[in-house]
Order: structure tokens, then C-alpha cells, then sequence
């Protein structure tokens, strides 16, 4: 798994470059954000359940048909499917936050996911839907933390809205 530092020095180590000034800005905008990315993966760690949950009940009151019969989340089995799914997204874009590269989440998630999903007949805008309440739910949980600058934690879970919607997010 890699993280903005190995990403960056990796670039610039296949093209045999020193690092220029873009590079040591984005190293240092890196480590300026690292306690704040810290801490907002304490605070999602520590609510996980509870992030999954909520977004899900959100969800489902949104586009109540999920779980009504023939609804995909119709079922105990869907259901919990559902909400297993919607904790993979909040756990690799927390480790995705914390790494300060979303690509990491290419490799670990999403990656053949649209097929899979596709394949298995799972509709993939309700997941764009639940991870946007989810992110949601994040930046406000932390606020409530007294995080000012939640900013950082978009690009993560916009990567992923982005790589699972059929339009820009």
C-alpha cells in the first residue's frame, strides 16, 4: 500500500528527478495535514459503526424501495450485504485519508468493482448515494470533534464517487 510520500517519490524516481519546489510543497502540505488526518481517522475509527449504520438508515429513507420485496436490500442477507459493503468504503477511504493518496484505493477496492456489481446486478447509485451520506456524516461527526478544516477528507471519498458514478461527482 503506498502513501503521498512514496507516490511522489516514486514518480520522481522513474523519471531519475530531483524533487522540484511542486514537489516539496506537496510533502509539505502533507505533513502539515498529517495530525489532522490522524485524528480524522480516530474520530471515524472510533464511530465506524455507528457512520455505517446511520448512513445506511439514511439511505434506505431515501430510496425505500431498496428494501421493500424485490429491492436489492430486501432481505436480512442483502441487507447486511449492503451495509458490509458501505464499511469497506469508510475503512479504505479512512486508510486512503490517512495515506494521503486516494489511489490506493484503485488497487484494494475499486478496481473491477463496477462489474462485479454490474455482473451481480447490485444498482451502483444507491452506493454512490450511501458513500456521499457517509462522507457526510464524517465531515460533520468531525466538526462536532472541533475540526475546522475538513477539506482533506473529500478527496478520498469523492475518488471513490467519482470512480463508481457514470458522471462527475
Amino acid at each position: 500500500m503506498r502513501d503521498a510520500v512514496t507516490t511522489l517519490i516514486r514518480n520522481y524516481d522513474s523519471t531519475g528527478r530531483y524533487l522540484d519546489q511542486t514537489a516539496i510543497d506537496r510533502l509539505k502540505s502533507y505533513f502539515d495535514t498529517g495530525a489532522a488526518r490522524v485524528q480524522a481517522a480516530t474520530v471515524i475509527s472510533a464511530n465506524a459503526a455507528e457512520l455505517v449504520k446511520a448512513a445506511g438508515s439514511q439511505l434506505f429513507e431515501q430510496i425505500p424501495e431498496l428494501i421493500r420485496p424485490g429491492g436489492n436490500a430486501y432481505t436480512t442477507r442483502r441487507y447486511a450485504a449492503c451495509l458490509r459493503d458501505m464499511d469497506y468504503y469508510l475503512r479504505y477511504g479512512t486508510y486512503a485519508l490517512v495515506a494521503g493518496d486516494a489511489h490506493v484505493l484503485d488497487e484494494r477496492v475499486l478496481q473491477g468493482l463496477r462489474e462485479t456489481y454490474n455482473s451481480l446486478g447490485v444498482p451502483i447509485a444507491p452506493t454512490v448515494i450511501g458513500i456521499q451520506i457517509m462522507k457526510d456524516m464524517i465531515k460533520a461527526k468531525l466538526a462536532d470533534a472541533g475540526m475546522v478544516d475538513t477539506d482533506f477528507v473529500d478527496e478520498p471519498f469523492d475518488h471513490i464517487l467519482r470512480e463508481l458514478s457514470e458522471v462527475s461527482v
